[in-house]
C-alpha cells in the first residue's frame, strides 16, 4: 500500500504527504470520520512514512524500517484495535503504550502508535492517555482513530491535530471495487447501500449472494406469485447474523421504488418497525413473519 493508492480524501493526502515531506509531525493526531471510510490506511500509511528511515522521500518503502512496517514487525510500530479487547479498550492496554512510549526507537528515529476505535476507550483509560500527550517523548507520534468524537473527552481532542475525512463519493467507490473486487457481481444497489464505506463495501461484496437475490426478487416483484416470494424471502429467516444489514438494504431498493409509487414508504417504516423489534429481542421468526405478512398481504 502506497499514499497513491489510496483513494479518497485527496485533501488530507496531500496535507499528510506535506508534513512528511517538510519532517514537521507533531505528537498527537486524531483522524475522525464514519466507520469504514479509510481512516485506518491513511493512518497506517502515515505511520510508515513518520518511522521511514529516507530523508528524501517518505515512506520510502524500501528502507529497514519501511519493509519491517510492511512485513507486521516493526518494532517502533504499536496498535491497539477494538477487535482485540472486550468491547472497550481498558486503562491497562494504556499503560501498556506507557511503558512502551519510554523506550528508545529501535529501527527508527520515530516510535508511533495508533489507538483504533479510540472513542471505545474507558474514561479511566483516557485519562490515562492524557497524561502521556501532555508530556510525550520528542521521539513519539500518536494516532487515534475516531468515529464518534463526542465521546472524547475535550482534553484530549485539544492536544491532537485533528484530520475530517469524507465518505467516499459513488464515484471513488466504483473505483476501489473496479481495481480490489468484481464489479461485475457488484450491483447499483449495493453501491448505494455502502454509503461512501469501503468496509461496508467489502461486508457485502463477502455475502454478494444475498444481495444480488433481493435485487432479483424486487426486480422481478410483479412477475411472483404470493406464494413465490415468499419462498424466495426464506433467506430473511436463514441469515439473521446478517438480518440488520438486510434490512437496510431492503430500504435502499424501496427508497428508490418509493419514487415511482408511494406505497413503498410503507414498506420502508414498516422495515424499520421490524429493525426496531428485533433490537429489542422480540421473537426472531415472528418478527419476520409480521414483516413478510405487512408488506405482502395487502
Amino acid at each position: 500500500m502506497s499514499f497513491n493508492e489510496l483513494i479518497g480524501n485527496e485533501k488530507i493526502k496531500q496535507n499528510l504527504i506535506k508534513i512528511l515531506n517538510t519532517n514537521s509531525t507533531t505528537h498527537s493526531y486524531m483522524f475522525v470520520g464514519e466507520k469504514g471510510i479509510g481512516k485506518k490506511l491513511f493512518a497506517k500509511e502515515f505511520a510508515k512514512g513518520i518511522l521511514c528511515n529516507n530523508q528524501e522521500q517518505k515512506p520510502c518503502q524500501v528502507c529497514k524500517s519501511c519493509i519491517e512496517f510492511a512485513n507486521n514487525n516493526n518494532p517502533d510500530y504499536y496498535e491497539i484495535n477494538l477487535e482485540d479487547e472486550e468491547n472497550s479498550i481498558k486503562i491497562e492496554n494504556i499503560r501498556a503504550i506507557q511503558r512502551k512510549v519510554q523506550e528508545l526507537p529501535i529501527v527508527s528515529e520515530k516510535k508511533v502508535y495508533i489507538i483504533d476505535d479510540s472513542e471505545y476507550m474507558t474514561k479511566e483509560a483516557q485519562n490515562a492517555l492524557l497524561k502521556t500527550l501532555e508530556e510525550p517523548p520528542s521521539f513519539v507520534t500518536i494516532i487515534l482513530i475516531v468515529s464518534n468524537e463526542n465521546n472524547i473527552l475535550n482534553t484530549i481532542k485539544s492536544r491532537c491535530l485533528k484530520f475530517y475525512f469524507n465518505p467516499l463519493s459513488n464515484t471513488e467507490l466504483q473505483k476501489y471495487i473496479n481495481e480490489n473486487l468484481n464489479l461485475k457481481e457488484f450491483s447499483n444497489n449495493m453501491i448505494d447501500a455502502c454509503q461512501g464505506s469501503i468496509g461496508k463495501a467489502i461486508q457485502l461484496y463477502n455475502h454478494k449472494e444475498i444481495y444480488l437475490q433481493l435485487d432479483t426478487i424486487f426486480e422481478n416483484i410483479n412477475q411472483y406469485s404470493l406464494t413465490d416470494i415468499t419462498s424466495k424471502l426464506e433467506l430473511l429467516y436463514k441469515n439473521k447474523e446478517e438480518i440488520q444489514d438486510i434490512l437496510d438494504y431492503l430500504n435502499v431498493i424501496f427508497i428508490k421504488k418509493a419514487k415511482e409509487n408511494i406505497k413503498y414508504v410503507k414498506y420502508i417504516n414498516e422495515v424499520e418497525e421490524t429493525k426496531k423489534n428485533i433490537n429489542l429481542n422480540c421473537n426472531y421468526d415472528m418478527c419476520i413473519d409480521k414483516l413478510l405478512f405487512s408488506l405482502f398481504n395487502q
